[in-house]
């Protein structure tokens, strides 16, 4: 019988680019927010991705 190597789930880990007067949040996974002029909102849009996602 073939052995099945258990995978740990992909860990993810954003970041906050500003791009002029706005600010997104990106992740390791590839996932993008929209861009947003609060840093706050775009801290929320990372957030709300990492806790829906697990």
């Amino acid at each position: 019988m073939a052995q099945q190597e258990e995978i740990a789930p992909l860990e993810h880990r954003t970041t906050m680019v500003e791009q002029g007067r706005f600010c997104l949040a990106r992740c390791t996974c590839g996932w993008r927010g929209p861009a947003r002029r609060a840093r706050s909102s775009a801290r929320t849009d990372a957030e709300t991705h990492v806790t829906e996602d697990n």
